[in-house]
């Protein structure tokens, strides 16, 4: 998809240089597939863009550390109108990284990583995504005197592996958010600590520019899916346009089922959720937002 269709706004840059795959583990996000086109028909039919997230640690999968950074993604890129539709949870290996870096990156319009673009030994995103690319490592002026500035005369060659950027990339910054977050291509390189992921992911937002952002309307229910199921099956009959959830709750007293309705149309979200709470009693919908 061209820069001009998907609306992305003009900011400051800077130009940072001045097999088979292992098994990794996968959460295909609205579509399980893991073709590289967006889906043609449904209720995202129309053109829209899509993401991908590479998350990136042994950490995560050895469960010592608690991913938090791909529901605060989603949500972001769900305001923008962009569809997140696949996260892939790797561990710290330069030729999984790289493959994965290359093929999600040619399958979506947007791919960001998450973790390992720190100073130790285990970071090595940025030389993975550089393999993708197939452009070398270099170390950015720009960078490597911010590091500097920062850490004085505490300034180690540790430290400086942080300046290290695939070669080509671009440091983006907003005017609010000056500290550089890597961009190669279509590819940002976030770190994977939640608090500073947070804190940069509006310089990506910003870049990528606002589109027409997904609307969710919900209705709470204290039916069981599989008393659902009929009413559940004609809304989406009726509603190809929307795309429908259904996500129990157990042990809670209020209700028993929740029922999602998203579109970027949010009349017809609505129409969705009103039309399916009107098919059931009403003494069993607790809520509606």
């Amino acid at each position: 998809m061209s820069t001009r269709r998907m609306g992305i706004r003009a900011k400051r840059t800077t130009n940072a240089s001045g097999g088979s795959a292992p098994n990794r583990c996968t959460f295909p996000l609205v579509w399980l597939s893991s073709a590289s086109q967006a889906p043609t028909g449904g209720a995202f039919a129309d053109p829209t863009p899509t993401a991908a997230a590479l998350v990136i640690g042994d950490e995560i999968l050895s469960g010592k550390v608690q991913e938090a950074n791909v529901s605060a993604l989603a949500i972001a890129l769900r305001g923008l109108g962009v569809l997140l539709r696949r996260v892939v949870v790797v561990m710290d290996d330069i030729d999984t990284i790289a493959h994965e870096v290359a093929v999600l990156s040619k399958a979506h319009d947007w791919l960001f990583t998450s973790g390992g673009v720190g100073p130790t030994h285990d970071d090595v995103t940025v030389e993975a995504v550089a393999q993708a690319f197939g452009v070398r490592v270099v170390s950015s002026p720009e960078m490597e005197a911010m590091l500097r500035a920062h850490y004085k005369e505490r300034c180690t060659p540790g430290h400086l592996r942080m300046a290290l950027v695939p070669e080509g990339a671009s440091l983006e910054v907003t005017r609010e958010i000056t500290w550089p977050t890597i961009r190669l291509g279509n590819t940002w390189l976030f770190p994977g600590i939640p608090e500073v992921f947070r804190m940069k992911l509006p310089v990506a937002l910003a870049h990528i520019g606002s589109g027409r952002a997904f609307v969710s309307h919900a209705a709470y229910v204290r039916m069981e899916e599989g008393d659902l199921k009929p009413s559940l099956d004609r809304a989406v009959a009726e509603f190809p346009d929307v795309a429908i959830g259904s996500y129990p709750k157990w042990f809670d007293p209020s209700y028993k089922t929740k029922v999602t309705f998203d579109s970027r149309d949010g009349a017809r979200a609505r129409a969705a959720r009103d039309t399916f709470v009107s098919w059931l009693d009403a003494t069993v919908v607790t809520l509606r937002d």
